[in-house]
């Protein structure tokens, strides 16, 4: 075969290839872009805010991240990761003493058990029905407070999942870039080697040596 039509060959090859990655490049951006804005506008449409570092409780203030956007508009995927875990989980955490919203459920019926126990006791002692009538209303109200709380954080990880698609596709948009100029110098070169190399010049040409036997030439 012939050097030069190798090379032509070569560069071709790369150039297609390059074209294909670019377009991929353009589609991961373009994906990218929309995880990005469409994040953006929509947690700026909740209106939630973080508090100022004067507002902060100590619990609060050892959460790095609330005070690194403390007094912001919550806008991005990393600040709704950082609203959620750290503030709402924080503060959801210790509405139970650490139980969800499943688990509440069942410590509510274990009071109602409690509660029927107590009324059906001979003699029923008052004070003891009105503390867990009390402690089942306290803990439904609490329960209440837990669906709101981890509705909302996970809507918010929801956004911020989406967000890291985008990081992800922009990453990505990133090495197909630099991956598609890369073959587009290496064809150019390919090309110009091409046009500087004689028609005549073959690749891997067999040479007949003088006791008859074969070598192979491969010629740059």
């Amino acid at each position: 075969m012939k050097r030069r039509t190798l090379d032509i060959m070569f560069s071709v090859g790369g150039l297609v290839l390059a074209g294909l990655l670019l377009v991929m490049g353009i589609v991961l951006t373009s994906n990218a872009n929309f995880a990005k804005n469409y994040t953006h506008d929509q947690l700026i449409a909740q209106g939630i805010k973080f508090k100022p570092v004067s507002a902060l409780t100590a619990e609060e203030k050892a959460q790095p991240c609330l005070v690194k956007y403390a007094g912001q508009a919550l806008a991005s995927g990393k600040q709704a990761e950082c609203y959620a875990n750290h503030f709402i989980g924080l503060h959801v955490e210790s509405i139970a003493a650490g139980r969800t919203y499943a688990t509440q459920g069942d410590y509510i019926n274990g009071l109602k058990t409690q509660l029927t126990d107590a009324q059906k006791a001979t003699p029923a002692d008052p004070a003891k029905i009105a503390d867990l009538n009390k402690q089942i209303t306290d803990a439904t109200t609490a329960r209440t407070t837990l669906f709101q709380g981890e509705t909302l954080r996970g809507l918010l990880l929801t956004s911020y999942g989406f967000s890291v698609f985008g990081v992800k596709g922009a990453q990505g948009a990133t090495v197909a870039y630099i991956i598609a100029g890369l073959l587009f110098l290496l064809s150019i070169a390919g090309l110009y080697h091409a046009y500087k190399t004689p028609q005549s010049k073959g690749f891997a040409v067999p040479d007949m040596a003088a006791n008859g036997s074969q070598k192979v030439l491969v010629e740059a």
